[in-house]
């Protein structure tokens, strides 16, 4: 086996590379003036080819992932296994409106058509229950890091309470209250827009209570945003947060700690500066799976 590694998803990919004891190449991409891409691989391939990279980002990403896979094809694989620890263009299953492009269908029937196996984290998935449904292959592998979380929180935090911002998130919360012993609750959320929602806290008494929110993504920042001021309100004694995937669109970040949040923790699902819970075991654990 070998691992091809893109530039922006280097330290991670080395980090699982070095768990599976299998070596690496660089994936070398150069953007032109006018924004295409070229994409170099090695001359020569094995059989069994693994492609690391997080989909964050993705338009460009994907028109590489594109060439990268074929190209491999050609160079000799046989076996082309996709790890996108952040998988995009998973949440609209559905045409919401007539003539609106259903993302998620034809991006797993690209997917499909190029990989023989795609690992992913958490999944954004909403009307579907299994990844297959959307990545018509065998080895559609959806992977979570609640485990990973809950062991970060253990060895951080003698107690806190685990809270979901809306009903999506309970799965997550409850998995991971569950395995230490942390109580839970869920919060309800009503988006109105890209920016605009509306939180409301279920029938719990926060006062004096340190509170760790725990969500899938945080995309813009407002659901942990909103959620981080009820709490203040409700007199929470401090308020940190835990997210899977931290996409952190414009100004995000700032606008979650302003609001309140101490400390923010992030899967290094995606490279960011809030990523320190380390998803490589979980991943090469789905990788020897599949051997």
């Amino acid at each position: 086996m070998l691992m091809l590694i893109f530039p922006d998803y280097q330290l991670q990919a080395e980090r699982l590379a070095a768990r599976l004891a299998i070596p690496t190449e660089n994936v070398h991409i150069h953007h032109f003036p006018d924004g295409e891409s070229l994409v170099r691989l090695p001359p020569s391939l094995p059989e069994h080819v693994l492609i690391c990279r997080s989909l964050n980002q993705p338009n460009d990403k994907l028109i590489e992932l594109l060439f990268c896979a074929r190209t491999a094809r050609q160079l000799g694989a046989k076996r082309l296994t996709l790890i996108a620890p952040y998988l995009s263009y998973m949440r609209q299953d559905i045409a919401n409106q007539p003539g609106e492009a259903v993302s998620q269908r034809i991006m797993g029937q690209m997917l499909a058509e190029l990989f023989d196996d795609v690992i992913t984290v958490d999944p954004h998935l909403h009307r579907i229950t299994s990844l297959d449904q959307a990545i018509p292959i065998k080895n559609a592998i959806s992977l979570t890091a609640a485990n990973e979380i809950a062991k970060f929180l253990q060895k951080k935090l003698d107690y806190a309470l685990l809270l979901g911002p809306d009903s999506e998130s309970e799965q997550w919360v409850s998995a991971i209250a569950n395995k230490i012993g942390f109580d839970f609750a869920v919060a309800t959320k009503i988006r109105r827009g890209d920016k605009q929602v509306e939180v409301s806290l279920p029938d719990f008494d926060f006062s004096n209570q340190p509170v760790v929110i725990i969500d899938d993504m945080a995309s813009t920042g407002r659901t942990l945003s909103k959620a981080t001021e009820l709490l203040l309100e409700a007199g929470a004694q401090k308020i940190d947060a835990v997210i899977t995937h931290p996409l952190f669109c414009g100004d995000a970040e700032a606008h979650i700690l302003q609001a309140g949040v101490k400390n923010i923790w992030s899967t290094d699902s995606i490279s960011h500066s809030t990523a320190c819970i380390y998803l490589d075991n979980l991943l090469a654990g789905a990788v020897w799976d599949i051997l």
